[in-house]
């Protein structure tokens, strides 16, 4: 097992953890938040990518972001709308968990992947500790079973890229940082016309939620280009449920900052999915 692969990892759940409470804070229209942080993301990875991107012109470069944009933007609309119907700690970890589990299922079964018993163990005990965390009852600022449908369908889009990214920067072998930048830029361009018209509603939107919109630009590209980078290293099928440790640093932050229930049995759940944690690294 790689282990410093695995920290990049671990890296990138603690960011990922955090844009998604920065995310949870907005509310109003999810096309606006999504187009204002995506193009802030474009603005920021760009410089990057040309500094340290390789740059080698083929038709892969073009077809694999421009695939990857596309479910990305259903992934950030579907997630948004879903953090504006339903309580952090029902869509999220529903959400991470629904995604990683049909990614390892697709990797094992069809991609063929052998990880190794331990690795298997650990991913089926952090989804069971997401399922700890987890609380699933009703909150007066929308119902289970809206935030478990919005939470699967996110989960769904989130296997979706992931796969799609893997056979990206694994098979075809392009540079994770130069196919982010693409990607991102594409999001925001393809996301463009939604938002035509909407000059007033976007000046407002970024005037009161500024740090909300530069929070998620920076630390959403910055986790998942760490991700892409493990890909390289790292079996599809320890790098998807992995990811999933974002779950405890998100239901404790939710729990503290949006005043949710049950510590206990988050804490109990946060311990189970640390065991699954060590098992992957254990390897």
């Amino acid at each position: 097992m790689n282990h410093a692969a695995l920290g990049l990892v671990g890296l990138a759940a603690i960011l990922h953890a955090v844009w998604n409470i920065a995310a949870k804070r907005f509310t109003g229209d999810a096309a606006v938040f999504v187009w204002m942080y995506m193009t802030a993301s474009a603005v920021l990875c760009l410089p990057v990518a040309l500094l340290f991107g390789q740059w080698t012109a083929s038709w892969a470069l073009l077809i694999g972001p421009l695939v990857t944009a596309v479910l990305h933007i259903g992934y950030s609309l579907t997630l948004q709308v879903g953090y504006a119907r339903a309580d952090l700690n029902v869509v999220y970890p529903v959400a991470r968990g629904t995604g990683p589990l049909i990614t390892v299922v697709v990797a094992v079964t069809v991609l063929g992947e052998r990880p190794g018993i331990l690795p298997i163990l650990g991913g089926v005990i952090i989804l069971l500790g997401i399922l700890v965390v987890t609380g699933y009852k009703r909150r007066q600022n929308g119902s289970v079973s809206t935030g478990v449908l919005l939470g699967s369908a996110t989960g769904a889009m989130i296997a979706a890229y992931t796969l799609w990214d893997h056979f990206s920067v694994v098979t075809l072998d392009l540079s994770p940082v130069t196919y982010f930048a693409l990607a991102v830029s594409m999001q925001s361009l393809l996301l463009t016309p939604k938002v035509v018209g909407k000059g007033a509603q976007l000046k407002s939107a970024f005037g009161t939620y500024r740090r909300e919109v530069l929070l998620v630009g920076a630390l959403s590209p910055a986790a998942y280009i760490l991700v892409l980078v493990a890909m390289k290293s790292l079996p599809l099928s320890v790098v998807a449920p992995a990811r999933e440790s974002s779950i405890v640093i998100g239901s404790l932050l939710a729990w503290w900052l949006f005043h949710e229930s049950n510590p206990v049995r988050r804490l109990a759940g946060s311990a189970v999915v640390l065991t699954g944690i060590v098992l992957i690294a254990a390897n």
